[in-house]
Protein backbone atom coordinates (compact mmCIF):
# COMPACT_ATOMS: atom_id res chain seq x y z
CA UNK A 1 0.00 0.00 0.00
CA UNK A 2 1.50 3.15 -1.36
CA UNK A 3 0.73 6.46 0.77
CA UNK A 4 1.18 9.50 -0.31
CA UNK A 5 3.23 12.54 2.10
CA UNK A 6 -0.18 14.59 2.49
CA UNK A 7 -1.97 11.61 3.86
CA UNK A 8 1.15 9.99 5.78
CA UNK A 9 2.04 13.40 7.75
CA UNK A 10 -1.28 13.87 8.91
CA UNK A 11 -1.98 10.09 10.04
CA UNK A 12 1.83 10.54 11.65
CA UNK A 13 -0.18 13.87 13.68
CA UNK A 14 -2.72 11.87 14.82
CA UNK A 15 -0.55 8.80 15.92
CA UNK A 16 -2.83 6.71 13.55
CA UNK A 17 -1.48 3.16 13.76
CA UNK A 18 -2.23 1.95 10.31
CA UNK A 19 -0.55 5.22 8.63
CA UNK A 20 2.38 4.61 10.76
CA UNK A 21 2.55 1.09 9.70
CA UNK A 22 2.10 2.25 6.26
CA UNK A 23 4.54 4.90 6.01
CA UNK A 24 7.29 1.73 8.16
CA UNK A 25 6.31 -0.36 4.93
CA UNK A 26 6.74 2.01 2.44
CA UNK A 27 10.14 3.41 3.43
CA UNK A 28 11.66 1.60 5.74
CA UNK A 29 13.60 -0.73 2.96
CA UNK A 30 14.79 2.68 1.29
CA UNK A 31 16.15 3.62 4.53
CA UNK A 32 17.99 0.73 5.17
CA UNK A 33 19.36 0.56 2.11
CA UNK A 34 20.62 4.12 2.50
CA UNK A 35 22.40 3.11 5.95
CA UNK A 36 23.67 -0.21 4.36
CA UNK A 37 25.38 1.67 1.95
CA UNK A 38 26.89 4.10 4.50
CA UNK A 39 27.92 1.78 6.90
CA UNK A 40 28.39 -1.58 5.19
CA UNK A 41 26.96 -3.53 8.10
CA UNK A 42 23.60 -5.21 7.45
CA UNK A 43 23.22 -5.64 11.47
CA UNK A 44 23.85 -2.26 12.42
CA UNK A 45 22.03 -0.86 9.49
CA UNK A 46 19.00 -2.22 10.99
CA UNK A 47 19.68 -1.26 14.20
CA UNK A 48 20.03 2.52 12.57
CA UNK A 49 17.06 2.08 10.18
CA UNK A 50 14.71 1.16 12.90
CA UNK A 51 15.69 4.45 15.14
CA UNK A 52 15.27 6.86 12.28
CA UNK A 53 11.51 4.93 12.97
CA UNK A 54 11.59 5.42 16.53
CA UNK A 55 12.50 9.04 16.15
CA UNK A 56 9.74 9.66 13.97
CA UNK A 57 7.24 8.66 16.48
CA UNK A 58 8.58 10.82 18.96
CA UNK A 59 8.88 13.58 17.10
CA UNK A 60 4.68 12.71 16.24
CA UNK A 61 4.39 12.64 20.36
CA UNK A 62 6.09 15.70 20.69
CA UNK A 63 4.18 17.67 17.48
CA UNK A 64 7.35 18.31 15.69
CA UNK A 65 6.48 16.04 12.66
CA UNK A 66 7.78 16.77 9.29
CA UNK A 67 6.34 19.39 7.78
CA UNK A 68 6.64 18.86 3.79
CA UNK A 69 8.88 16.27 2.79
CA UNK A 70 7.98 12.41 4.77
CA UNK A 71 10.90 10.83 2.87
CA UNK A 72 13.57 13.61 2.79
CA UNK A 73 13.22 13.84 6.77
CA UNK A 74 13.42 9.85 6.91
CA UNK A 75 16.74 9.90 5.05
CA UNK A 76 17.70 13.23 6.52
CA UNK A 77 17.71 11.63 10.04
CA UNK A 78 19.24 8.71 9.00
CA UNK A 79 22.09 11.26 7.91
CA UNK A 80 22.86 12.38 10.98
CA UNK A 81 22.02 8.92 12.91
CA UNK A 82 25.09 7.62 10.95
CA UNK A 83 27.01 10.76 11.17
CA UNK A 84 26.48 10.33 14.84
CA UNK A 85 27.16 7.09 14.83
CA UNK A 86 30.89 7.48 13.02
CA UNK A 87 31.43 10.42 15.78
CA UNK A 88 30.60 7.98 18.63
CA UNK A 89 33.05 5.17 17.19
CA UNK A 90 35.81 7.73 16.25
CA UNK A 91 35.76 9.22 19.89
CA UNK A 92 35.71 6.09 21.47
CA UNK A 93 37.49 2.77 18.96
CA UNK A 94 36.46 -0.65 19.44
CA UNK A 95 39.01 -3.15 18.63
CA UNK A 96 37.31 -6.10 16.43
CA UNK A 97 37.73 -9.37 17.58
CA UNK A 98 37.90 -11.46 14.02
CA UNK A 99 37.18 -15.22 13.86
CA UNK A 100 40.76 -15.33 12.43
CA UNK A 101 42.43 -14.01 15.65
CA UNK A 102 43.53 -16.82 18.33
CA UNK A 103 42.55 -16.50 21.43
CA UNK A 104 45.82 -16.60 23.01
CA UNK A 105 44.28 -17.17 26.75
CA UNK A 106 44.74 -20.49 27.82
CA UNK A 107 41.23 -22.87 28.01
CA UNK A 108 40.10 -24.58 30.05
CA UNK A 109 41.29 -27.80 29.19
CA UNK A 110 45.11 -26.36 29.42
CA UNK A 111 44.29 -25.39 32.55
CA UNK A 112 43.35 -28.92 33.49
CA UNK A 113 46.05 -30.32 31.92
CA UNK A 114 48.02 -28.21 33.49
CA UNK A 115 46.52 -28.87 37.02
CA UNK A 116 47.33 -33.14 35.88
CA UNK A 117 51.10 -32.37 34.95
CA UNK A 118 51.76 -30.48 38.29
CA UNK A 119 49.69 -33.40 40.47
CA UNK A 120 51.80 -36.27 38.42
CA UNK A 121 54.92 -34.18 39.44
CA UNK A 122 53.68 -33.75 42.90
CA UNK A 123 53.29 -37.42 43.58
CA UNK A 124 56.36 -38.22 42.20
CA UNK A 125 58.39 -35.61 44.04
CA UNK A 126 57.01 -37.16 47.10
CA UNK A 127 58.09 -40.59 46.39
CA UNK A 128 61.98 -39.46 46.62
CA UNK A 129 63.56 -39.40 49.47
CA UNK A 130 63.78 -36.44 52.12
CA UNK A 131 67.63 -35.98 50.87
CA UNK A 132 66.75 -35.87 47.18
CA UNK A 133 64.10 -33.56 48.15
CA UNK A 134 65.88 -31.24 49.52
CA UNK A 135 68.57 -31.47 47.02
CA UNK A 136 65.95 -30.45 44.36
CA UNK A 137 64.27 -27.35 46.71
CA UNK A 138 67.51 -25.99 47.24
CA UNK A 139 68.99 -26.25 43.77
CA UNK A 140 66.02 -25.45 41.53
CA UNK A 141 63.44 -24.16 44.04
CA UNK A 142 65.82 -21.25 45.61
CA UNK A 143 68.29 -20.96 42.73
CA UNK A 144 71.27 -22.15 45.49
CA UNK A 145 74.25 -23.45 43.42
CA UNK A 146 76.09 -26.76 43.89
CA UNK A 147 78.54 -25.10 46.12
CA UNK A 148 75.84 -23.39 48.08
CA UNK A 149 73.57 -26.79 48.60
CA UNK A 150 76.49 -28.71 49.55
CA UNK A 151 77.23 -26.24 52.45
CA UNK A 152 73.74 -26.16 53.71
CA UNK A 153 73.46 -29.99 53.59
CA UNK A 154 76.78 -30.86 55.09
CA UNK A 155 77.73 -32.79 51.72
CA UNK A 156 80.93 -32.52 49.44
CA UNK A 157 80.00 -31.06 46.12
CA UNK A 158 80.04 -34.65 44.36
CA UNK A 159 77.84 -36.27 46.66
CA UNK A 160 75.05 -33.01 45.69
CA UNK A 161 76.52 -33.68 42.27
CA UNK A 162 75.36 -37.89 42.47
CA UNK A 163 72.28 -36.60 44.87
CA UNK A 164 70.37 -34.79 42.30
CA UNK A 165 71.38 -36.26 38.85
CA UNK A 166 69.80 -39.42 41.44
CA UNK A 167 66.70 -37.58 42.17
CA UNK A 168 65.77 -36.43 38.30
CA UNK A 169 66.19 -39.90 37.19
CA UNK A 170 63.94 -41.02 39.80
CA UNK A 171 61.28 -38.20 38.56
CA UNK A 172 62.02 -38.87 35.01
CA UNK A 173 61.44 -42.36 35.50
CA UNK A 174 57.96 -41.66 37.79
CA UNK A 175 57.01 -39.23 35.32
CA UNK A 176 57.97 -40.61 31.54
CA UNK A 177 55.66 -42.76 32.55
CA UNK A 178 52.64 -40.28 31.71
CA UNK A 179 51.72 -39.22 28.39
CA UNK A 180 50.97 -34.88 28.45
CA UNK A 181 50.09 -35.06 24.78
Amino acid sequence: MSIDDKHALEGLQKLDPQTIGAVYDQYFSEVYRYVLYRVGDQTLAEDIASDVFVRLLESAQSGRTPQTNLKGWLIGTASHVVADHFRKKYRHPEEEILDSMPDLAPGIAAEVDQREQNNVVNAAYAKLTDEQQQALALRFGQGYSLEETAAIMKKNVNAVKALQFRALAALQREIGEVNYE
